[in-house]
């Protein structure tokens, strides 16, 4: 699979280090004997609440090898002379010392990489902390990993080609743990799209689904190597306006052109997919449901790192025990919802289908092409990086080549 890479997606947009922002703050050298001391008052009567990454004294060496330490007073005024609308505890502080301060300048915010801090430091010096949260691919993928990436989403792209009529959007769920497709859709506003064996949007999606929980059920595992394929449907126009997340009103422009045709305009493929996986959930735990029922209403959902294992347990203490002919007993856990799964688009979702993996618990998102129109993962919008939210995903962009979409090629026989 040449050309094709995978890119970390950020939680905030980067910034070229020589040009973050800054803001200016009052500061003074200081004799090294006090520095404690005012350190420790300073913390008390003039905190830097909103910039904790900046580091309240600077260090630096002058001629004759002696070491010279500076500290930030308060934050400048942003109205009239900054020096003359000093808090009146600093200036009772600076009176006793005897300091003499001036204006100087410090980065806004914390460093995203080593490069801004590096560039900060240059100013002031400032903390950097990398990122720990544990998700993998945050820090880069092996070959493996790589590879199954590139099948799941070579996958879905099959997927938004596999109509007659137009490219729309697809989503494919996975539980990386066990390379396994949980569940399949595209998207499904109007019933006159069809796959290519001229049945059913929903039937397509539906049996996608049944067979991914047979081969589940068979061999335990799908692997990503039934995916990975040289081999791509053949699609001989490109027509993006069909993928509802780049075109979210696109539905209502075109209901008038179709007679008979049921529409919905939230059918986006992610929203399906969900639908699909929760379908899955209750094909294979019927007898679960009231026990997650319960779950559901008596637990509080805490705030949860992205893929976090310990969701998926919520039914451990009252988990149950399948008993076959031989007299075995199995252990059945149902997921919750779709923690710890990844899930591959074509396109970039919108905010809507972005939010819905939210409450899914999504673990990774991965997407192949840019929504300049309505992206809510980097392009238009950055929800992956909305503090507020109670979960946080990790999102990457599969770099693909620019004829992926286009090329004349054969369906893969195991996808018919």
């Amino acid at each position: 699979m040449e050309n094709w890479e995978i890119v970390h997606v950020p939680d905030n947009p980067p910034i070229p280090p020589d040009q973050q922002p800054t803001v200016d703050v009052i500061a003074s050298v200081i004799d090294p004997k006090v520095a404690n001391t005012l350190v420790r008052r300073l913390n008390q009567i003039a905190q830097l609440e909103n910039l904790r990454h900046v580091k309240r004294v600077k260090k630096k060496f002058v001629e004759g090898g002696r070491t010279q330490l500076s500290v930030i007073l308060c934050l400048a005024s942003e109205i009239g002379n900054p020096l003359d609308s000093i808090p009146h505890d600093v200036q009772e502080l600076m009176n006793s010392h005897q300091l003499s301060p001036f204006i100087t300048k410090v980065c806004k915010y914390a460093a995203l990489s080593k490069e801004e801090w590096e560039e900060q430091c240059k100013l002031w010096p400032t903390s950097y902390h990398p990122p720990t949260y544990n998700i993998d691919g945050i820090t880069g993928f092996s070959e493996e990993d790589s590879q199954s990436v590139f099948g799941f989403m070579k996958y879905a792209i099959q997927l938004a080609k596999s109509g007659d009529k137009m490219v729309v959007n697809a989503a494919v769920i996975v539980d990386p743990s066990v390379k396994q497709v949980i569940a399949t859709a595209c998207d499904q506003t109007c019933s006159w799209y069809t796959p290519a064996n001229n049945t059913t949007l929903e039937t397509y999606c539906f049996e996608k689904t049944e067979a991914s929980v047979s081969q589940s059920q068979s061999d335990g595992v799908f692997s990503y190597e039934t995916l990975h394929s040289n081999s791509l449907p053949h699609f001989p126009k490109q027509l993006n306006t069909g993928v509802c997340c780049l075109y979210p009103w696109g539905w209502a422009e075109q209901q008038s052109d179709t007679n008979s045709c049921s529409w919905h305009p939230l059918r986006h493929a992610a929203i399906v997919a969900i639908e699909s996986s929760a379908a899955r959930d209750i094909h294979l735990f019927p007898s679960l449901g009231k026990i997650q029922d319960k779950y559901a209403e008596t637990e509080h959902i805490h705030s949860s790192s992205a893929g976090s294992p310990a969701k998926r347990q919520k039914v451990n203490d009252e988990a149950h025990l399948d008993t076959n002919d031989e007299g075995s007993s199995s252990l059945s856990v149902r997921p919750y919802l779709c923690t710890g799964f990844d899930i591959y688009l074509a396109w970039e979702p919108c905010i809507m289908c972005a939010m819905a993996l939210v409450h899914q618990r999504i673990r990774r998102i991965f997407f192949a092409f840019p929504n300049p129109n309505a992206g809510a993962l980097g392009t238009v919008h950055r929800l992956q990086g909305e503090r507020s939210l109670n979960h946080h995903y990790a999102v990457f962009r599969v770099l693909v080549p620019e004829e992926v979409l286009s090329r004349d090629e054969t369906a893969a026989a195991e996808y018919n």
